[in-house]
């Protein structure tokens, strides 16, 4: 009889296949297969993952490329080299010019070179042509000349200077002789006015020797005729150079400086007392010694001659396509 209840309760508890049996609770309402079930469960949809975009990989930016830096001390040492080659005769001539001032202040007198003062837009283009009658157009420079040209020059002299001032029946006397240097300057007038100038005077002579051509400057010749050069009128246009005088020779009484001779003397030989002699001692010298005059001519001279070329006549025909092949000056007795 128990063995009849226990095979009607397995009867009982036996699925058939195809049913649906309940999930036991505490399985979040998911079915399952069970080991020994053949039938089909019920599973509930689960959530998928997000759907994932697509992105681009990320790439590593590149570094900007550095730039080459030039230090600053080679690019101004690069313009000044520059400037140098452009402007290389006007800083010969001023160093040349700054350097003949300073030997002839100490009193040397070197020949230095000769180096002519030009700039770089003074020279002439290859293709310049022109038809214009360039003499007046350099008469008109040379007319609008406003200062004068001064040929200094240093030179050495000496003097003596000698006080006698007795006492009663003592003598008192004393004499210096002085080496001594002077300074003084010709003057060339450079423009003597519109009457020196007329072509009756023959004071002015312009001849064009070529025509410019394609690829070629004309030429042309210049002569002029200047008054000659003033030497100094006064003393005061005579300098004295204190720091480069020096006695030479000294004598004096048995009585100096005692028995109040030096009180008598020394005022007599003061600075100012000793410059006015010099002064006007040089002045004589400037105005009659040929070894002095000769020299202040021609430093006159050659100054003109500089001035009125480089700074007037060769600019003007340069500028209007001509080459300056002969440039002359002769000097004239004033009008």
């Amino acid at each position: 009889m128990l063995r009849l209840l226990i095979l009607l309760a397995g009867m009982l508890s036996t699925r058939r296949p195809g049913t649906m049996t309940p999930r036991p609770a505490g399985t979040d309402g998911v079915a399952e297969d069970g080991p020994d079930d053949d039938g089909t469960w019920f599973h509930a949809p689960r959530p998928g993952p997000p759907p994932q975009l697509y992105r681009e990989p990320r790439t590593r930016p590149l570094p900007p490329a550095r730039r080459r830096h030039i230090p600053r001390t080679l690019t101004w040492a690069a313009i000044l080299i520059l400037a140098g080659l452009i402007f290389r005769k006007a800083i010969a001539w001023a160093v040349l010019t700054a350097l003949g001032a300073t030997l002839h202040l100490v009193g040397l007198n070197v020949h230095l070179p000769h180096v002519k003062l030009a700039w770089p837009w003074q020279s002439i283009s290859a293709g310049t042509t022109t038809d214009t009658d360039i003499g007046p157009w350099v008469l008109q420079k040379i007319q609008g000349i406003s200062r004068p040209a001064l040929g200094t020059e240093n030179f050495t002299f000496t003097f003596t200077h000698k006080v006698s001032k007795s006492i009663g029946i003592w003598p008192c006397w004393y004499s210096s002789t002085f080496a001594t240097v002077g300074h003084a300057s010709a003057t060339v007038n450079l423009n003597p006015g519109p009457d020196w100038w007329m072509p009756a005077t023959g004071h002015y002579r312009l001849q064009v020797l070529s025509r410019p051509a394609p690829g070629a400057p004309g030429r042309v010749s210049v002569a002029i005729a200047l008054p000659r050069p003033q030497l100094p009128q006064s003393a005061h246009d005579v300098t004295v150079d204190n720091t480069m005088s020096h006695p030479i020779d000294v004598q004096h009484s048995w009585t100096y400086p005692g028995l109040g001779c030096g009180a008598l003397i020394r005022p007599q030989f003061s600075v100012s007392v000793l410059y006015a002699q010099a002064q006007n001692l040089a002045f004589a010298q400037v105005r009659s010694n040929p070894k002095v005059t000769g020299p202040l001519i021609n430093a006159a001279e050659a100054q003109a001659a500089l001035i009125i070329r480089n700074n007037f006549v060769q600019p003007t025909v340069n500028a209007l396509g001509y080459r300056l092949a002969s440039f002359r000056i002769r000097w004239s007795a004033p009008l």
